[in-house]
């Protein structure tokens, strides 16, 4: 299948197009910086910046289906500059408006937990999300991409499957995205400052993410027009991965406790039942031994 990947410089996108392009896949990326990751992947990726409506005429028009990761993705970044929550929503116009334009009927669609809000429920199962939790202009904007989503189904037959994305870990991330900047900060000797110290999320390893995103791709055609969380389907407290952080790397790093930031979820573990039935998603690796991964690879690599 020829497919197109946009956000194929980021970290989700680096492995998917690794991951596609060894199962035979002929892969396009689109984004608007260079992959500094993998040259094959820098090779395979055109410079388009998805804000502008022109910028998707330099796109192939034989695509088959994209896969639309493209986006600002720090929560607490956005409430402080949510100009980028409306490139968000704009890139994500765009992105199906090419589909539209060019008859291009299969469309994925990188969504988040965020769009389940804070809310007292344990697990939280697909049909949970309510647009009334909406907590940032980062959530807004991934709500508001699903509703897109949607409306490019009935009015113009393209087809989609949503995916809900949960602290996506691993490798091929220099952001300041809680893993990475914590085994910066640990690596450093750092202190290592946790918003809510009860704050307990579901991380996700990225080759899990991606294994599920696979899974979408190979079984398009039944998985179709439905919205599926791919986590790890169990919660870890941000304290706990500090910790652990701390004694991977034999830091000296203190903790500090701080209060939760606006716009940011405090509680979060993903039902992944769904995405097991439809999809075979299943998750293979824990969050201690991905924690161990991932300060492994940052250890060889940055």
């Amino acid at each position: 299948m020829k497919i197109l990947v946009t956000g194929s410089s980021g970290t989700i996108g680096t492995r998917l197009c690794e991951k596609l392009m060894e199962a035979n896949h002929e892969v396009v990326g689109a984004d608007w910086e260079p992959n500094n990751w993998n040259p094959a992947i820098a090779k395979i990726t055109i410079n388009a910046d998805l804000r502008d409506e022109n910028a998707c005429d330099v796109l192939p028009t034989d695509i088959e289906l994209i896969i639309h990761l493209a986006a600002n993705a720090r929560v607490y970044e956005l409430v402080e500059n949510p100009d980028r929550a409306r490139d968000n929503i704009l890139s994500t116009f765009n992105t199906l408006e090419y589909a539209r334009k060019n008859n291009i009927k299969k469309f994925m669609f990188a969504s988040s937990r965020e769009a389940y809000g804070n809310t007292d429920i344990e697990i939280l199962s697909e049909d949970k999300a309510d647009f009334a939790n909406c907590e940032s202009p980062y959530t807004a904007s991934k709500i508001s991409g699903e509703a897109l989503t949607e409306a490019y189904k009935r009015c113009y037959g393209i087809d989609s499957i949503i995916f809900r994305f949960s602290n996506v870990y691993g490798m091929y991330d220099n952001s300041v995205r809680v893993v990475p900047l914590f085994i910066r900060q640990a690596r450093a000797g750092e202190t290592l400052t946790i918003f809510g110290k009860d704050k307990c999320l579901d991380f996700t390893y990225i080759d899990d993410t991606v294994h599920g995103i696979i899974q979408g791709v190979e079984k398009f055609d039944t998985a179709k027009n439905e919205t599926y969380n791919l986590a790890y389907g169990e919660g870890a407290t941000i304290l706990h991965l500090a910790e652990r952080i701390i004694e991977l790397t034999g830091s000296t790093s203190t903790i500090e406790l701080g209060d939760v930031r606006t716009g940011e979820i405090v509680k979060y573990t993903a039902d992944i039942s769904k995405a097991k039935k439809h999809l075979g998603f299943d998750p293979q690796i824990s969050f201690d031994k991905g924690i161990e991964k991932a300060v492994e690879w940052y250890k060889e690599n940055t």
